[in-house]
């Protein structure tokens, strides 16, 4: 699954956040007791072992005048133990009958539930003997969800104005047990048998083909799909609706359909294509043929997440899909893309290989979004995705330097936890540990040993090791190959010590403990002290203690262009020079997840490089220097003047990751000050990066030439100078609005500059209202895109208000989208107070909508409040989360990373306020010396 593409609001960092573990929720707490008063025969979260499903035949009718829906599922089960017991999921289900299928002949079996854990006991009168197979049906009913998870209701609006309803699915990770009773655990894999029953107007898609269509009494057709593959319920999906569809073959001779709401079907060119790509790819890459006959992509009108993997049936927002060549930005088609490779890059990982439970999910989502990277890089280079990799460390780093983070392999057993394993530090701190470990073993054996561990253990459940050990067979096979060549690279002798690689060993540090390492370097002389240690952002130094990794360590020097490499594995380590050096860089282009302190005279000497030669870096060391000293200013290492003076050089800069990360790092320091009304010091921030862009920002061209991370940088720069009220900016985008509104939005405006257009535009009533009317009747996702995130960043109090609103009720506004508005408004100098209210007066409601732990719950919370900084606002946000109750969300993660990162904000300019006022007085009056 791919967490929804929130919004980086006017490009300022926000810590997407994980959520809670809540206390020993494996057991329940007393003798559990099913809802007719009986004793409940299980005690536990996760099902017992006892017996296994082998195959489900399912079969729905959903209706979708009424909403809701019934069925009757057919179990086949392996029997492992003696027992009269059956236990298995299901949620808010009326369960109407329940038979055995024995051989002996069909009979009755009692049913108990108990809704805590969601679970239903099957009870039998005999004995169902070990070794024998016996089938259960249970016949149920329920409504379709209103929420976005389960089997759920979906609708759409035509150009006419007619709303239309469709029913789709998303399961993972706990849901397919609101969609019928199941055995709802990765590790129950089975393969299923679907028929669903519709009526002649709508279609039904699942992910099988259809071999079928029975015509049933009454007008009614049921089509019947071909059995599955082996798979875990998470990945079972079916959809009913009037979509449209277009189709193409891949070389490998799979079917791939993209299917829309009929109006939206000649938006799909473009993501066919993209799949048709990217399938192959990944055929050839993975060296395992995609084992389905078809690969169905749909884009479904209400969708809360980004993307869903469902095998062979992947589902997607439709921003996801959509791409209109005359409408969509550069920046949508490297989402769409991106997106697409990370559902397709499921199929392997995550659907043929499974994790074996939730605590290990990096291993399906790190994956994914690994492959997002190695796949476009070779199927898409005009996308130069490698320029966007390093932001996906960044944020990472961004949770995982808070003590309220986990590690990337760590327990979960209730739904509100494994919920919270769907956050950037599964995502893309698996990724950059991936990215990290190739880049150690060297791409051709990494690329050997995750093909082996997917061959090995196809339709099958992991853990983490069994990914290790796959790895440490390819590094022994190579291990004499690799010695010599490392050594002949780059004379670095400790890149592998001992005998033998350890690969567990090494990842074992990076994925079962939470955090990462700074490293201190020092130099002198020749020699290089090497010291490392935890980077946390608190005032607690007890917290950083007994951490220990194993780093592969890369540099360059001012002396040569070679990359030399060093294990650190120990606390504190020498190294030599083979002669004394201007300059050394350690994290050569970032490649790897640990930030770098230059003691001593170290970071002058890369502030004088940056200030003279700054291309004698490349644009990612650039950017992870910029990240690192900034980063290190929270904690004291660096003081905040040096780091500024750092910054100067960006005036210089051209490249897209070093310019994002000079904004990423400066832009925060003044959306600070607006929550606390500091105008002059404020504003005198904002003139700062005004002046240091100005003359890349003049001279972006106000249209859409140039390649991909240029469009996109081009956007990034003029959204930016318009909103700080850069003259030029203003003026021109003033004008383009104009003439566009006075054609009624027919003139064809360049897609790079209409985000700059738009937010100017939304400044008016008139202008704002304008852009609303436009907003509802377009067809074009990535536009309304746009001119959503305009509306919410207007000054406008009344229409910030009504904006959320409008996002609750969904009627115009999508509720899917409400997450983006409600983060959008609190960025929002004007509307901060109004999208903190707007958390607290509908909490409930949000949380019962997008559920409990989810990535869209903890982004809202962590979205609205990680600009305060101060203890007035530290005690409302802890007075109304510390109200809440478990059951409203008062353990999740996201609400203890709320707390430090507002402390860690507190602490920041208490400490800093002055050394920066002191140093922006300086600057402008050197500013002013060199005018003169």
């Amino acid at each position: 699954m791919l967490v929804a593409p929130f919004l980086l609001v006017l490009f300022i960092p926000f810590s997407p956040s994980s959520g809670a573990q809540l206390p020993n929720q494996g057991k329940a707490k007393d003798l559990p007791i099913a809802t007719n008063g009986q004793p409940f025969p299980w005690d536990r979260m996760r099902l017992p072992q006892t017996v296994t499903p082998v195959h489900y035949d399912l079969s729905l009718h959903p209706n979708l005048t009424t909403l809701d829906f019934t069925g009757v599922v057919r179990i086949e089960l392996d029997v492992h133990e003696d027992t009269n017991t059956v236990i298995l999921h299901a949620k808010q289900i009326k369960i109407s009958s329940v038979h055995l299928l024995a051989p002996e002949g069909i009979k009755p079996l009692q049913v108990l539930e108990y809704p805590r854990f969601h679970q239903l006991a099957l009870l039998s009168d005999s004995v169902l003997t070990k070794g024998r197979k016996y089938e259960v049906q249970l016949a149920f009913a329920a409504n379709l969800s209103d929420s976005f998870h389960g089997f759920y209701k979906s609708s759409y609006r035509t150009s006419s104005g007619e709303v239309r309803v469709l029913a789709s699915t998303q399961f993972e990770a706990t849901f397919a047990r609101g969609a019928f009773p199941c055995f709802d655990e990765p590790a129950f894999k089975a393969n299923f048998t679907i028929q669903i029953i519709r009526e002649p107007r709508h279609i039904a898609i699942s992910n099988m083909p259809k071999v079928k269509t029975v015509e049933l009494p009454g007008g009614l057709l049921e089509d019947h799909f071909d059995t599955t593959v082996k798979m875990s319920t998470y990945l079972v999906a079916y959809i009913v609706s009037d979509f449209a569809s277009v189709s193409k073959m891949t070389q490998h001779g799979v079917k791939i359909s993209v299917y829309a709401v009929p109006e939206k079907i000649d938006q799909t060119a473009f993501a066919l294509d993209a799949a048709v790509k990217l399938l192959d790819f990944y055929d050839d890459y993975f060296d395992i043929p995609y084992p389905l006959p078809k690969q169905d992509l749909a884009a479904i009108p209400d969708f809360q997440s980004g993307a869903m993997e469902n095998w062979g049936l992947t589902t997607y927002r439709e921003t996801g899909l959509l791409f209109d060549p005359e409408k969509s930005s550069a920046s949508d088609k490297l989402g769409i893309t991106k997106v697409i490779a990370h559902e397709l890059a499921h199929q392997w990982f995550g659907n043929l290989v499974t994790m074996e439970w939730w605590n290990d999910l990096w291993l399906n989502e790190g994956f994914a979004k690994f492959m997002e990277f190695i796949s476009l890089d070779i199927t898409y280079p005009e996308l130069h995705v490698d320029d966007f990799f390093l932001a996906k460390c960044f944020e990472a780093m961004e949770v995982d330097s808070l003590s309220s983070s986990h590690p990337v392999s760590t327990p979960v057993e209730n739904p509100t936890q494994i919920q919270e394993m769907f956050d950037d530090v599964s995502y893309d701190k698996g990724a950059c540990i991936l990215n990290m470990l190739r880049d150690f073993l060297t791409p051709e054996a990494f690329e050997i040993g995750i093909v082996r561990y997917l061959k090995r253990y196809s339709y099958q459940n992991t853990v983490n090791s069994h990914l290790w050990e796959s790895l440490t067979d390819v590094s022994r096979l190579k291990h004499t190959e690799f010695c010599s060549k490392r050594k002949t690279q780059s004379g670095a002798s400790k890149w592998y010590s001992g005998d033998e690689l350890d690969v567990r060993a090494i990842m074992d540090t990076w994925t079962l403990q939470e955090g990462f390492p700074l490293v201190t370097v020092e130099v002198r002389g020749r020699e290089v002290r090497l010291s490392q240690e935890r980077y946390l952002k608190t005032d607690s130094p007890s917290l950083t203690e007994g951490f220990l990794w194993q780093i592969p360590l890369t540099y360059k020097t001012s002396a040569s262009n070679t990359i030399h490499r060093f294990l650190l594995k120990t606390k504190t380590d020498v190294l030599y020079l083979p002669e004394e050096v201007d300059w050394v860089k350690f994290n050569v282009d970032m490649s790897g997840y640990y930030m770098v302190h230059y003691a001593g005279e170290g970071w002058n000497s890369i502030i004088k490089l940056l200030h003279h030669n700054h291309t004698a870096l490349s644009g990612n060391d650039r950017a992870s220097l910029i990240h690192n000293v900034f980063q290190l200013v929270s904690i004291g290492k660096v003081r905040l003047d040096a780091a500024l003076e750092l910054s100067l050089y960006l005036s210089r800069e051209t490249e897209i990751m070093a310019v994002t990360q000079g904004f990423g790092e400066l832009v925060p320091l003044y959306k600070l000050m607006e929550k606390r009304d500091m105008k002059v010091l404020e504003n005198q921030m904002k003139s700062y990066i005004v002046d240091l862009f100005r003359g890349l920002i003049d001279q972006q061209e106000w249209s859409d030439s140039g390649s991909v991370s240029q469009r996109v940088l081009r956007s990034y720069l003029l959204l930016f100078a318009c909103v700080r009220d850069h003259a030029p900016c203003v003026t021109k985008a003033t004008k383009i609005f104009n003439q566009w509104k006075d054609s009624d939005g027919t003139m064809s405006l360049p897609v790079d500059i209409t985000m700059a257009v738009f937010v100017i535009g939304a400044r008016t009533p008139e202008g704002w209202d304008f852009l609303f009317e436009k907003y509802r009747h377009s067809l074009q996702m990535s536009v309304k895109s746009r001119m959503k995130t305009a509306m919410a960043v207007s000054p406008l109090q009344d229409k910030l208000k009504w904006m959320m609103e409008q996002s609750l009720s969904g009627e115009i506004m999508k509720t899917q989208d409400l997450p983006d508005v409600v983060v959008s408004v609190s960025k929002n100098l004007h509307g901060y107070k109004l999208g903190w209210d707007f958390l607290r007066a509908n909490w409930h409601t949000l949380i019962k909508k997008f559920d409990l732990g989810s990535s869209t719950v903890s982004y809202m919370v962590t979205g609205v409040t990680n600009q305060y900084s101060t203890r007035e606002m530290l005690d409302e946000v802890r007075s109304f989360f510390g109200s809440l109750t478990e059951e409203t969300g008062s353990e999740m993660r996201c609400i203890q990373q709320t707390y430090e990162t507002i402390e860690d904000n507190i602490r920041w300019m208490d400490k800093n306020l002055p050394l920066l006022q002191a140093w922006l007085d300086k600057h402008s009056r050197r500013v002013a010396h060199e005018d003169l």
